[in-house]
Formats: structure tokens, sequence, C-alpha cells
């Protein structure tokens, strides 16, 4: 069964010449909007309980839109949300909270909101007060409050009771590292109880860390919906999209999605990776001195030529990227129809795993500049342990120890 389903959902915002056509158009008259401008049309996706979906996509997507519609505090013009169970969401910053009453007092309206009884809030309000760690200020106008302070009792409310739906929008974003971690631990928590998150990010970090899949809004409807790492590939490549350029996706033999995109007038020919002698190799001992060697051609005359590389892990979260801008090696006024081939070296300290290479051809610091072609899995290889003390994490960073007693 399905915790949420979204059928063919809407929304439209209309402009009428007269406030008579309006109210006309609330008892069912068939009256025409003069104006008429959908923020989301024909969305459709159900969820199953225990998933975490992560809603990405660029600003005016419709994205808090389509929370608002799923939470009830905003009315769809077409379609419908079914929900079967309880939902905690955190959208927009101090929603429902009143400037002029405390903390405290604030805690027991918003939860009286979500359906709570005042004895239900009693026994969890010390917990809510200490997780927010905001000290003597629980007890002060919301108005005296930082938006950090607000998001920490806004998050603490929400997450007070476990509930079977948790939605965070981009909210917890203006907390602190600090309390950004802490509240992440909690998601995690929740996530291993059985709760299903629907979280909206610009964060490629956080979507593929707590989402095992995504949804790609753009222009109000669902372009993609997919594995995090796939959807986000895509998303990136959207963002670096130019008038003259394409967005390619392609199964590769184990079944993993790449996407490519680019307008064309410089590619990528080959990447490899050698150990020291020059060998080409897929396994790699942690430490081991490679070299990432990319070859591209040049298909028209471009102005300037940087190459960048983004080393990702399985969950395809960056590791380590960089490029030939910030490495001092940029070459400019390149011809037509010549070849230019690149060797990065470095030592490999990796951890154990699996880890693809991104490869990027563009103008510029980056590849949102000007967008030659960018290519995610050209290579996959994998570090394995042979020599190393045993140790864990993405990075091998040995230290040296001293005992005293």
């Amino acid at each position: 069964m399905s915790l949420l389903t979204v059928n063919n959902l809407g929304k439209a915002y209309r402009v009428y010449a007269s406030e008579f056509q309006r109210i006309g158009r609330w008892f069912g008259l068939p009256t025409k909007p003069s104006e008429e401008h959908w923020v989301l049309k024909h969305i459709s996706f159900s969820i199953k309980p225990g998933e975490a979906i992560g809603i990405v996509g660029q600003n005016g997507a419709g994205k808090s839109t389509l929370l608002k519609m799923i939470t009830g505090t905003l009315q769809p013009t077409e379609g419908s949300v079914q929900v079967n169970g309880r939902i905690a969401a955190i959208l927009e910053l101090g929603m429902g909270f009143s400037p002029d009453l405390t903390g405290r007092q604030n805690v027991f309206h918003a939860a009286g909101l979500m359906g709570f009884s005042a004895e239900k809030i009693s026994e969890v309000i010390d917990d809510i007060e200490a997780f927010a760690e905001i000290g003597e200020y629980f007890d002060e106008p919301v108005r005296t409050y930082s938006s950090g302070m607000q998001m920490r009792v806004a998050f603490a409310v929400a997450t007070a009771i476990r509930p079977e739906i948790l939605i965070v929008d981009e909210a917890l974003s203006v907390g602190d590292s600090y309390f950004q971690h802490k509240s992440f631990d909690r998601i995690r928590e929740f996530q291993q109880q059985g709760t299903t998150l629907l979280i909206v990010s610009h964060d490629r970090g956080s979507i593929q860390t707590l989402c095992n899949r995504a949804i790609l809004l753009e222009k109000g409807t669902v372009i993609k919906d997919g594995k995090p790492e796939e959807v986000m590939d895509f998303y990136n490549a959207l963002i670096a999209e130019k008038e003259n350029a394409t967005v390619q996706l392609r199964e590769l033999e184990d079944g993993s999605i790449q996407t490519r995109s680019g307008s064309g007038e410089a590619s990528i020919e080959s990447v490899t990776l050698h150990n020291a002698a020059g060998d080409p190799i897929e396994y790699v001992s942690v430490g081991e001195n490679v070299s990432l060697r990319v070859s591209t051609r040049i298909n028209s005359d471009i102005p300037e030529l940087v190459v960048g590389y983004l080393i990702k892990d399985r969950l395809g979260q960056p590791v380590f990227g960089t490029n030939t801008h910030h490495l001092g090696c940029k070459l400019d006024s390149l011809e037509a129809g010549g070849t230019v081939n690149y060797s990065f070296s470095f030592a490999a300290n990796l951890g154990v795993g699996s880890y693809s290479v991104a490869v990027a051809l563009h103008t510029a610091d980056s590849h949102l500049s000007r967008n030659y072609e960018w290519v995610d899995l050209t290579l996959v290889f994998n570090v394995v342990n042979i020599s190393q003390s045993e140790f864990v994490g993405l990075a091998w960073i040995p230290p040296t120890v001293e005992c005293s007693r």
C-alpha cells in the first residue's frame, strides 16, 4: 500500500476581470479568467512506507508549492493527494509561529495544530526544549529570535514525536553546522524506525546520503524519477545546459545511466587510469601513485579550454575535484581539428571501495560558464588495501602516534 499518492496534481493562479467573476467561479458559474499561470501540472507519483524521496529542481520549478499541497496548506487546482499516515512538515521558516508568543507558547500552539493534545505536548515539552538548545530564549518572544533559532524550535516541534511521513523543505539550510548535523542524525534515526522522508534540497550530498529515490521538477512537471545519482547528474547537466547544448542519457553495460551534456565544440575522446609504470589499471592500491589521462578533440574554434575531473564515491557524492584553471594550466585559442591530451598525477589516498570519474570540458573556472562537454561515469575504478594498516572511511590519512604513561 502507498503511504502517499499524488494523482494528476496541478496548481494554477488565476486573474479575473472583476471580483464578481471570481465569486461566480466559487459557485460553479462558467467564468473564464483573464490570466492563468500554471505553477504545477500533471504531477503524479506514489511513495511506499519507509522510502526516502528527494525533490530537486531549479528555483521556480514548483517544489515548495508541491509540498504545501501535500501538507494541505495550499489547495490544488486539479488532481488529488491521498495520505495514509501522520505528516510532520518543516516548510517556510517560522510558518505557524506567532512573533509575540514565546518559543514555549508557540510549541503548544504549533503542536496543537498538528493534532496533539495539551497533555501529550506537556509530556514532550522538555525534550523539545533540550533538543532546540536555545537556552533562556525558549521563554522569550519569537520576534527576538534569529532565523537559526526559529529553525531549531520548528524542527524540534515537528520531530518531537516520530511521524509516518517527515517533510523537510530548504529551511534546514539556515541552521548552523552543528544543528544541521544534529537534525540529520534525527532524520536518519527516524528512517531506521520506518519513517518515510520527503526532502527538498539543492545539496547533492544530502539527497544522495538520505534518499533512495529522487524526483526532478522542471517548469512545473516531473521530468525524471529514479536513483538519486542518476537524477542529480541529469539535474547538473540541465543547469549547465546552454542554448546550443543537449542532454543525453545512455545505459551502460552494468545498468547504470551515464549523463552527457554540452555544446559539442570540444569532446572527450578517452579517459583512462594508469599506474606508475604507465599501464592501464582498474584496481588501485591505497596510496598508490596513479595518473588520470584525458584525451580531447577540438571540433570547432574555441577561445579557451579548461579540463576538470571529479572523483565520486559509489553513492555519487563528490570526493575530490579540480580543473586546469585552478591548476594554472590553461590553453587559449584552439583551432578545430586538433587534439589535446592531459595527464593528472596524484596519490590515490582513498579508502577501499568503488569510485567513478566525471570529466568536463569548459571555459573559466567551472562548467557553468560555457559547457563544451560534461560526461559522468567516464571511468570506474576500485581501491583495494594491499599493504596499509586497516582503516575505515573514504580518505587515507595515515597518522603518527605517540603513547605515554
